[in-house]
Parts: structure tokens; C-alpha cells; sequence
């Protein structure tokens, strides 16, 4: 059965898509690929869109060439109740992993944590908590230009989604820790619609910064909708591209329809071709324009 959510994580991989959901499913429960589409002719080629769940949660994978490489700005936090449930994701995750930037351990935030970039690039913490609200959660770490500002995303993204609300707050601070200033964010937690996600200050010096390679896709049902998310999230004119863009701190979005993800799992090869070449064609998505494209004959 597809679960459907109104925010979902988005990967960007050069040819891995297939392979990485694969991987990935091996070693979280509840998880599974649950749809594959082929794309053709676009600007990278034949690109591949894999959807999959892990831990209940959806992501969607897309192979689309070598443009976009992950980094630690956007990670994912595993919250686990047991430290043996930390050690055993940490174990599989760490197979052949590309660095590892906070080992294994103890830390005043947690008895059992530590951040790695996995085989693939891709940045997971993994940490040992009291009460999980959400199993897996994108956490954005605010440097270089826009540290300090964490806080002003949280209040920025209660007014662009009509449902949220803010978990644990964690200042430098409260936390006794001179590395930040002490109003900048450690920690917050924050329910956007169905998602709960993570945002933090990081101070220090940091060569990497938000990109493409991970994004979050927002699902919406009607034009009206996908317009309000459109004047909301972008801000950034050059990267609107089929329904991609760019908020004022970085973070990349996909608004798209509803009725697109639909059309794409139930349409045959012609209609996915005519589907491509209609929304490779715009900025902001058309669901009047998609659904002709769709129907015509």
C-alpha cells in the first residue's frame, strides 16, 4: 500500500537511486521500494524515479546525473530507544561509509550518538533518545551565510504551513556551550504538517551549504494551493525549474500537484512521456497543463 504525506524527502543520485532505496530498505524495518518510474529525454537523460518507505516513513529517490552531491547541511536523525538499536543501524549504515564526523559515543545530548556519511554521501545521525515523536527526521544545519538564522526558518515555516508546531528548543545557551552565540539554536524540533524535522545552528567553519541534492516535496491538491506555496517558498528566481525552488535560506522545494504522483504511478509509457515534456517545460507546475498533456490523444 502507497502511504502518502503531504512533505516527503527527496534524493538526488547520479545512477544509485535503485541501488541506495535497495540498500536502505535492507537495513530499516518497515521499509520497502513501492514504486519505480522511468523517465526519458530529460535535460540529464534517462533519469529514474524510485519511491520507497523506510520505518514507515516515504522518501523518493531520483537518478538523474552527477549535478548535486549531499553533504552535512541536510542530514537525517534516527531516534532508536535502546542504545543496542543505535549500535546495530549504526553497524549497517557504516559499511564502507565516506567519513565519519562524530563517532560512536557518549555526548552530553545523548548516551548513544554519532552523525556519518554513509557509502553513498549521505549524511545520517543516529542517536539514542527517551521519546520518539518520528522515527526518521531531515535534520538542516544552518552555516556559513545563513548561521545564526535557524530561527528565523522556524518562524518562517509556521507561516507558509497551515499546521505545526514546535517540540524541544535548545539554545548554545541552555546547553552551557560557548562555541555559538548564546541565542543561536542547538536544537529545535519542529511539526511541519506531517513531518517533523530538525533545525540547527552550526557554528564554525563550514565549506558546504544547502543544495539540490536534498529536497522536500510538498504535496498540494488544488492551483490555489500550489500557488500559495510558490509566492511563499521562492525566493530565489534563477532556480525555479518543474516545480523545484529555492527558499530565502537555501533549502530547496518541490511543489507539485497531488494528481502528478497519481498520473505518474497509473500511466502508460506515452502518457509519463507527455507528462516529462510538460512540466520540464515550466517553473511553477500547471495542473490544468499536466492533465491535458496527460489526456490528450
Amino acid at each position: 500500500m502507497q502511504i502518502t504525506r503531504k512533505i516527503v524527502p527527496h534524493l538526488w543520485y547520479d545512477t544509485q537511486a535503485r541501488e541506495a532505496a535497495d540498500w536502505y530498505c535492507s537495513i530499516f524495518p518497515d521499509a520497502r521500494i513501492t514504486h519505480i518510474t522511468p523517465l526519458h529525454d530529460t535535460p540529464s537523460g534517462d533519469a529514474e524515479v524510485v519511491n520507497f518507505i523506510l520505518a514507515g516513513q516515504p522518501f523518493i529517490a531520483i537518478s538523474a546525473g552527477p549535478h548535486f552531491s549531499f553533504n552535512p547541511s541536510i542530514s537525517f536523525m534516527v531516534n532508536c530507544s535502546t542504545a543496542d538499536k543505535v549500535d546495530r543501524l549504526w553497524d549497517a549504515l557504516s559499511a564502507d561509509a565516506r567519513q565519519v564526523l562524530f563517532p560512536l559515543d557518549a555526548y552530553p545530548w545523548s548516551p548513544r550518538y554519532g552523525w556519518l556519511a554513509d557509502k553513498y554521501g549521505l549524511n545520517w545521525q543516529i542517536i539514542r533518545v527517551s521519546a520518539i515523536k518520528q522515527k526518521i527526521m531531515p535534520c538542516c544545519l544552518f552555516v556559513g551565510d545563513v548561521f545564526g538564522r535557524a530561527e528565523e526558518a522556524l518562524h518562517f515555516y509556521q507561516t507558509v504551513f497551515t499546521h505545526h508546531q514546535i517540540g524541544e528548543l535548545y539554545r548554545f545557551s541552555d546547553m552551557q556551550d560557548n562555541s555559538a552565540p548564546g541565542m543561536a539554536i542547538a536544537y529545535v524540533d519542529i511539526q511541519l504538517e506531517d513531518l517533523w524535522m530538525v533545525l540547527m545552528d552550526g557554528p564554525g567553519e563550514h565549506h558546504y551549504a544547502f543544495n539540490e541534492a536534498i529536497s522536500f516535496m510538498v504535496h498540494a491538491d488544488t492551483q490555489q494551493e500550489i500557488d500559495s506555496y510558490w509566492q511563499k517558498l521562492s525566493a530565489i528566481p534563477e532556480a525555479e525549474q518543474c516545480g523545484w525552488c529555492k527558499d530565502k535560506f537555501g533549502i530547496s522545494w518541490q511543489v507539485v500537484p497531488t494528481v502528478l504522483d497519481e498520473m505518474m504511478r497509473k500511466g502508460n509509457a506515452e502518457q509519463i512521456r507527455r507528462l516529462t515534456r510538460a512540466f520540464l517545460q515550466m517553473k511553477k507546475m500547471d495542473i490544468e497543463a499536466l492533465q491535458k498533456a496527460y489526456s490528450f490523444s
